[in-house]
């Protein structure tokens, strides 16, 4: 089962239990209750959120990103809530193919952007992207990585086959954009294919390169791999070129991400790092200072 219907099926059964609620609620006189049973299935994600970012202050150890205060961790949470409900609420589930890839005619000679997602998400998380990069006229594809719970070496040829696509079209190495999980199945593909001079550079975003402390209660293929300091990563970084002979990688991260921590696990060596302040993990891939640094990566000469 993909994403989108797996979380088709989530939104179906939450809106029937909401439903049943407050059928029985109103049945019964209790106003407030029936209000309670709307709020709870819209919002009941919000206290699972929140306790993500009460443990990722607590997990900072020595840490050299900055500490978020209260203040920071509050706004954080106050906005992933909301993010992760249009995301994996609506955008993923129902929106998914809503915003096509954009491949105009004249895209010869342009340079294009990949979009890559990560775990438990699909194309859709970036429709506001692929509207804005078919504004400003940049060829664009987002992928969408099957199996969703597989291990992620079985995403690299969907990598390849998107890398190929602008390539054919356009005759530029493409600039790769990755969310969280999505940056490492890039890594796997470079390491795998070797292709290093056919990208420009690759941005990732929350992407746990040395894994996530969450993922020591994984119970997919793909999740396990992401163990903090974990035997696959480990394997992959012995594997995949090095930071001399690989595309130019840039790193953003963030002291807010409640699911890639202690936040410096996002930064690779050798890469261009980039801290977002009061930020969520799904909120930090809409973030405009990353779209700006694609925008400037866009802009830069070929290497």
């Amino acid at each position: 089962m993909g994403a989108a219907r797996l979380q088709r099926a989530l939104v179906a059964l939450l809106a029937t239990v909401a439903v049943l609620w407050v059928g029985t609620a109103l049945a019964h006189g209790r106003p407030g209750l029936a209000l309670l049973g709307v709020l709870v299935p819209m919002f009941g994600h919000g206290a699972v959120l929140g306790a993500e970012f009460v443990l990722l202050p607590l997990l900072h150890g020595d840490d050299p990103a900055p500490r978020a205060t209260p203040a920071e961790l509050l706004r954080a949470w106050s906005r992933e809530t909301w993010t992760a409900l249009v995301v994996f609420g609506w955008r993923q589930p129902f929106r998914h193919d809503a915003v096509p890839d954009h491949l105009p005619d004249d895209a010869r000679g342009r340079r294009g952007v990949v979009l890559v997602h990560g775990f438990l998400c699909n194309r859709g998380l970036w429709n506001p992207w692929l509207e804005r990069l078919r504004a400003a006229g940049v060829p664009c594809v987002a992928v969408t990585l099957d199996p969703v719970f597989g291990p992620i070496e079985a995403y690299a040829p969907t990598v390849d086959a998107a890398v190929q696509r602008l390539l054919d079209l356009t005759g530029v190495p493409p600039l790769v954009v990755a969310h969280s999980m999505g940056g490492l199945a890039v890594r796997e593909w470079l390491a795998q294919s070797r292709r290093v001079r056919d990208v420009h550079a690759v941005v990732t975003i929350g992407t746990p390169h040395h894994g996530t402390w969450l993922a020591r209660f994984a119970f997919s293929a793909n999740a396990r791999q992401m163990r903090w300091h974990g035997e696959w990563l480990a394997a992959l970084a012995q594997r995949e070129p090095p930071a001399g002979e690989r595309p130019p990688f840039v790193c953003f991260y963030g002291h807010c991400d409640n699911i890639v921590f202690p936040p410096s696990t996002a930064v690779l060596p050798g890469a261009a790092a980039h801290h977002v302040r009061a930020t969520g993990h799904v909120d930090m891939a809409l973030d405009d200072a990353v779209f700006a640094e694609v925008q400037r990566q866009l802009a830069l000469p070929p290497r």
